[in-house]
């Protein structure tokens, strides 16, 4: 029982670390906002945006550009929109029936 258990957990924790990776690299990838601010500009030329809603995404595009940066830095000084959580870590415990 007692390596059935171990083998449960070391799976929880492998499917988990992976988790925590997948969500590591999507947080720091910076290729869609550059692709959504590409967008947003090429929209302007058309005329389909105006100067002012092209300049709002601009600066809500810029601005998280910065925190992702300040983030790949270590600085993790980069300010959390409200409602945003932040995983830091995660804590299981076993307890059951040791044979």
């Amino acid at each position: 029982m007692l390596i059935l258990d171990d083998l449960l957990i070391g799976g929880l924790r492998f499917v988990l670390d992976k988790i925590a990776a997948a969500v590591e690299t999507e947080l720091n990838d910076d290729s869609k906002l550059r692709e959504e601010l590409l967008a947003a500009q090429m929209r302007l030329e058309l005329g389909e945006i105006s100067e002012a809603q092209f300049q709002a995404i601009e600066s809500g595009i810029v601005e998280r550009l910065r925190e992702i940066r300040a983030r790949l830095r270590g600085g993790e000084t980069a300010v959390m929109a409200s409602g945003e959580m932040k995983i830091t870590g995660i804590d299981a415990t076993f307890e059951g029936d040791e044979h």
